[in-house]
Parts: C-alpha cells; structure tokens; sequence
C-alpha cells in the first residue's frame, strides 16, 4: 500500500507540472508556442511603429537642393554643367515659371509646378539621358545638354 501511495504521489506531481495531461501531446505543447509567437508578434509591431533612422546614416528628411542631388549623383565634370543649366534657366529657383515651362529646368510638364526637387532632378536626369546620351560613367551628359543651349542661343 504505501508502494502504491508513493506513485500516486510522484503521478499527481507530474500531472501538476503539466507532462500528464488530459490534452494531447500536441495540443499541450501549442499554449507555449502561442505565447512566444505573441510576444514576437508585439516586438514585431513595436519595432515597426518606431520612428527611428537606420543605422547607416541615411535620413528621411526631405532633400533641400538639386545642387546637394547633383553633388552627390554626378562626377565634377557634370555636375558644373548641371549647375550651369539650372542657373541659366530659372536662377536655381525652384518654383520658376516661363509660360507653360516650370521648375529648375523649365520642363513642359505641369507635373513639375509644384514638385519637390527630388522629382525634378530625376525628371531632367531621364529627359537628359534619352536627349543627349549618358557619359561614361552612366551619368546623363549634361555638358552636351548645355552646349546645346549654347548653341541656340536660347541663354
């Protein structure tokens, strides 16, 4: 009897410790699964809620200049003629206007009213690359781009 009573003992221990039970297997081993899968999920959510810059550098503050984009985009060389361009047509003014021309550049597009100097800078990049070809370098050939204007005498 007392045999008996010791392993009624060490069963009701192992019942209460959560190894017997009346679920099965697989179902007692899901409840813990639950817990940690929330708690990463919550981690998860916190983390993405957070305002916080990476950590390489990079900002999400919005760009003040074309000049700051072409200095960091173009070689010397391009970025004097890029600089020479957006002086001649609108006096580096972002919000210049010529009739039916608009920005640093004076594009025909209206998309370039009000648009930031970002949009603009990639505007004219892709206007100057399929104009007049890129150099050597993949960089639109703004000097060929100026000489242009040069040469018609349009500044």
């Amino acid at each position: 009897m007392t045999l008996r009573l010791r392993h009624a003992h060490v069963i009701h221990m192992l019942d209460t410790a959560g190894t017997l039970s009346s679920e099965s297997p697989s179902r007692a081993h899901r409840k813990p699964l639950r817990r940690i899968a929330c708690g990463v999920a919550i981690v998860i959510v916190i983390a993405l809620s957070l305002g916080v810059a990476p950590a390489d550098g990079i900002s999400n503050t919005p760009i003040k200049s074309v000049k700051y984009l072409a200095d960091k985009q173009l070689t010397e060389k391009q970025e004097y003629c890029h600089n020479q361009i957006t002086f001649r047509e609108s006096s580096n003014r972002r919000d210049a206007n010529n009739g039916s021309h608009w920005g640093y550049y004076q594009g025909r597009s209206i998309s370039l009213k009000n648009a930031p100097d970002d949009y603009q800078f990639y505007w004219y990049w892709y206007y100057v690359s399929h104009r007049y070809g890129v150099t050597q370098y993949d960089e639109p050939n703004y000097c060929k781009a100026l000489h242009h204007l040069r040469v018609k005498g349009w500044q």
